[in-house]
């Protein structure tokens, strides 16, 4: 059992952020060690896949729905579709921007941003 203060440190969250997502029913914890909540280790890889997508830009509330999701629940796997299609369309986004950013760190073009390679690397 980890108290909920070894879970804080090892996944880099705030306890409070700890018991928001326990309110949230995120998360349960397996008891208390007088008045610190304890987790099952396990916790931390849940905690891992939550902070993923709170990084993606999911809910709170969709990732609720993701975690209770079962193979026959249409609607939610169609909004993990949709989810999945945004984040390629991010990921690209964000390609393009690396790639005008990593030619703009070399470029010697005045100003950066008008140079033409640069905003090409920029263009879907």
């Amino acid at each position: 059992m980890l108290d909920i203060a070894e879970v804080a440190e090892k996944s880099g969250l705030a306890p409070s952020a700890l018991r928001f997502y326990e309110k949230k029913g995120l998360l349960s914890s397996s008891g208390r060690n007088g008045l610190r909540r304890t987790y099952d280790p396990e916790v931390l890889s849940r905690l891992t896949m939550i902070t993923c997508a709170r990084r993606a830009g999911f809910t709170i509330a969709e990732i609720s729905r993701f975690l209770v999701a079962m193979p026959g629940d249409a609607a939610t796997r169609a909004k993990m579709a949709d989810k999945a299609r945004l984040l390629d369309e991010d990921i690209a986004r964000l390609r393009r921007m690396r790639d005008s950013l990593d030619h703009a760190a070399t470029c010697t073009h005045e100003p950066l941003v008008e140079c033409p390679d640069f905003k090409r690397a920029l263009a879907p």
